[in-house]
């Protein structure tokens, strides 16, 4: 019974006491989603005339979201006052790590399965370096997110490697951006999100974990941010000249700027916790009464 109950509780879909947790059990489902997606679309509708590419671009996309699902746990817990998304942390984090592991041995698969070719392009072409070291960083974290390795690593240690966490997403964002060519809204919008959520660690730092006034000043502080990123990028990279990329900022004739979608994005989250701060009653008010 007593190891029934231990190999239980190390399944992914149940909680530490073996019992099933549907938060766990949804999370796992919906990392799943976009991988199968792709191999759906592979089978039964195409992928376009250059199928491993396409494929290796949106699971490389995934990585990268799944990196910022991760660094968005914490404050949401906070935020929203979701102590148990913490089970699901684990989860994201081991997905991200699948996907670009997947991610690379397509890369392989593309290259014709030529690994001295791999090992070159991966030293001569600077993006491929970014991303092998994301890789690698990667594979550090997963092989030491055992409860095994925390305990033989202990607390502090532990949480010192896995900050990797925050020099890994931006590599991978980095990647991204150099692959990206000629547009980088996508990457812009994902340096924006990572902005705001590493602006968030370092206001709660400082004791300000909530309220109205502290994250909209982060989500203006993380737009402002990703306004000049774009506007850096486009003048070192393509000549395009910084105070255009500014400009454009200020009007729709380019569509939704990726600066718009951060500040929309960090303004929604900042109403909808004070929203959640309001409604949630008091701890104090959450105690059991005393026994009369």
């Amino acid at each position: 019974m007593a190891a029934t109950r231990k190999i239980a509780g190390k399944l992914p879909w149940n909680d530490r006491a073996g019992h099933f947790s549907p938060l766990k059990a949804s999370a796992l489902v919906l990392v799943s989603l976009p991988m199968l997606w792709l191999i759906y679309r592979a089978i039964f509708l195409g992928l376009g005339a250059r199928p491993i590419t396409e494929a290796i671009h949106r699971v490389g996309d995934w990585t990268v979201y799944l990196l910022l699902i991760t660094l968005a746990v914490t404050p949401a817990r906070r935020l929203f006052d979701l102590p148990k998304l913490i089970l699901v942390r684990r989860i994201v984090g081991l997905s991200a790590l699948t996907y670009i592991i997947a991610h690379f041995l397509l890369f392989v698969l593309d290259s014709k399965l030529d690994l001295v070719f791999v090992g070159k392009e991966i030293v001569l072409r600077i993006y491929l370096t970014i991303g092998f070291v994301a890789l690698l960083g990667l594979l550090a974290l997963g092989v030491t997110s055992t409860d095994r390795m925390i305990h033989r690593l202990g607390g502090p240690r532990w949480n010192r490697l896995h900050k990797l966490i925050y020099f890994i997403t931006p590599l991978a964002i980095l990647h991204f951006y150099i692959q990206s060519k000629a547009d980088v809204s996508q990457p812009v919008i994902m340096s924006g999100f990572y902005f705001w959520l590493m602006g968030y660690r370092i206001m709660a730092r400082y004791g300000y974990k909530d309220g109205l006034v502290p994250l909209a000043v982060l989500s203006v502080g993380a737009t402002v941010l990703t306004v000049l990123i774009e506007a850096i990028w486009y003048e070192l990279m393509t000549g395009i000249a910084g105070w255009r990329v500014l400009a454009a900022n200020f009007g729709f004739n380019f569509g939704i700027r990726p600066a718009l979608w951060v500040l929309g994005s960090g303004l929604a989250v900042t109403f909808a916790a004070e929203l959640s701060r309001r409604l949630r009653p008091s701890r104090a008010g959450r105690r059991r009464p005393a026994p009369a």
